[in-house]
């Protein structure tokens, strides 16, 4: 057997070196006012659900002033809370009732780009070229004789060129939509300004920031060709995480962060940041993380492995081992607003519940922090017959490829749509909902023992009590070919087993102990526990002598 150490939660301050953080994306999670829109409101009023749920902090997508053409990671003004999201006071009294029920509040920020509507870019297309105001984005002059060709061939994440013509012939470089222009980190003005929005937040209370797109903010000196492009049969993008890119994981990014962690450790409470970096190596994706940068970095690794024990293994082991090497724990994800849901990533109907089930356990009783996507915990899957004519997602519109349908307004209750999303008698959600998700809602789920919300509900309670979860050592244990078993804080009374059947045919199991929680039912036969296909259980061991 073989043993990695995790780094263990023991202060306060170091909360979210174990914590369960719950993902809302603000728009699609409840609906105070009738509108059909997600609002701040509506998460305070489901604050309960989120605290009986049992996490520990709630990451919101961005809710700041924005013409929403990426859904709010287009910000038009970092200090203001967008009308239809509510106002500051709404979110004042939003974070105080989450702090008051011991939740915490960590909020995106958005660094690579503003709006196109943000009062800097307005004024950068009105002044000159080689103005101060262009200086503070990436404005350039064109290529060819009469400078009508972009400056190089980078692509945009949302498809076709990076690189947008104004009026006077120049340049501006946006790595996503025309609407979001990427922002010149090299400028100070610019760095100023965001630290401090960090301390405008900071000071209102919020525990931490989720950084969007946080390898992205310098690009290589002279903005170099990249030297292939779909023209020649492979998007850019393909290379995201995998090669390396002169507009993504440049050295010099890291000191901004060595900048900002000061700020973060200056206010009381254990403030953090976690990072959304795409690196082409875990090693390179460990150094955004330490006691001098940031605390955490997404291990999308996790979120991608492929339904089988050698690629969880590998993934856990790799993980885990880089994160040692920092000294901060690693986290993991399934799913989130960018990805289709991983129930339905997983297989068809049945199988991909039974899978996502499964794959929750696993995750739940790894060392680190976990971040779930709203709605995994009722198994909702990605909602694939949403009509393209209503599909709101900048990419779609590009590429062809939607993020809408794992983006669909959460079922509350009711049996037909939007599922009490909102107030009796409001609007219909801002994106529809599938007719076939009444027994999905919070309400059908709650009470009955064998549902998904129920089954992370047990899960999550037992992570939060038992001393053998969250922070600690992890120590894999012999199995049967395809089947995954580990210890955490070794053997004994105060220990726990969490075993994972990917084999495909079930498995007898024993030795293990008394089972404390499993995704499926177990046949107990003379303490030898049949483990269906895909389910996962964990185990309280016997004690020793």
């Amino acid at each position: 057997m073989t043993s990695t150490t995790g780094v263990p939660s023991d202060t306060t301050d170091d909360w979210w070196r174990s914590a369960v953080v719950y993902q809302v994306y603000v728009r699609s999670f409840a609906d105070a006012d009738g509108d059909g829109t997600g609002d701040l409101q509506g998460i305070r009023s489901r604050l309960p659900y989120l605290h009986d749920l049992g996490v520990d902090a709630l990451w919101l997508t961005p809710f700041y002033r924005s013409p929403m053409i990426d859904g709010g990671y287009d910000v038009a003004d970092y200090r203001d809370v967008d009308p239809m999201f509510g106002t500051l006071a709404d979110f004042d009294a939003m974070i105080a009732d989450a702090h008051a029920l011991g939740v915490r509040i960590i909020v995106d920020i958005v660094p690579n780009h503003t709006s196109n509507a943000h009062p800097w870019f307005v004024a950068a297309l009105a002044a000159a070229p080689g103005s101060p105001e262009r200086g503070r984005y990436l404005f350039r002059d064109g290529r060819g004789p009469d400078g009508s060709e972009p400056p190089n061939d980078w692509e945009s994440i949302f498809g076709g060129p990076a690189w947008t013509r104004v009026p006077d012939g120049q340049w501006y470089l946006h790595l996503f939509d025309p609407a979001q222009p990427d922002l010149d980190w090299r400028n100070p003005e610019v760095r100023a300004e965001f630290e401090g929005v960090l301390r405008f937040w900071l000071d209102r209370g919020v525990d931490g920031f989720r950084i969007d797109v946080a390898h992205g903010m310098i690009k290589e000196e002279g903005l170099p060709d990249v030297g292939h492009s779909s023209a020649t049969g492979q998007r850019q993008v393909e290379l995201l995480g995998r090669g390396r890119l002169p507009y993504f994981d440049q050295d010099e990014v890291h000191d901004i962060y060595r900048a900002w962690r000061p700020i973060l450790d200056s206010y009381a409470g254990g403030r953090m940041a976690v990072a959304e970096a795409w690196a082409e190596s875990p090693q390179r994706l460990a150094r955004y993380i330490g006691p001098d940068e940031l605390h955490q970095a997404f291990n999308f690794d996790f979120l991608e492995a492929t339904w089988s024990a050698d690629s969880f293994r590998k993934v856990i082991d790799t993980a885990l081992a880089e994160s040692a090497i920092v000294g901060a724990p690693t986290t993991w994800v399934l799913s989130n607003h960018d990805k289709k849901r991983h129930v339905t990533r997983y297989g068809d109907g049945a199988v991909g519940l039974r899978r996502a089930r499964a794959a929750a356990l696993l995750m739940l009783a790894l060392p680190g922090s976990a971040y779930l996507y709203q709605g995994e915990e009722l198994g909702l899957p990605e909602f694939l017959d949403l009509p393209d004519e209503l599909r709101q997602d900048p990419s779609f519109l590009r590429t062809g490829e939607s993020r809408d349908g794992c983006r669909i307004p959460l079922p509350w209750s009711g049996t037909v749509p939007p599922y009490g999303f909102g107030p009796d008698g409001g609007a219909d959600g801002w994106l529809p909902s599938p007719t076939d998700w009444a027994g999905l809602t919070v309400a059908a789920q709650t009470g009955d023992p064998a549902s998904t919300l129920e089954l992370y509900r047990t899960a999550l309670g037992i992570r939060r009590t038992h001393p053998a979860l969250g922070g600690g050592e992890l120590t894999w244990l012999d199995t049967e070919p395809g089947v995954l078993a580990f210890a955490r804080a070794g053997a004994g009374p105060a220990g726990l087993v969490c075993v994972i059947n990917l084999s495909g045919t079930p498995v007898k199991i024993t030795g293990y102990g008394s089972p404390v929680v499993s995704s499926e039912p177990l046949t107990d036969a003379d303490g030898a526990f049949d483990l269906p296909v895909d389910a996962a259980a964990w185990f309280q061991p016997p004690s020793a002598g």
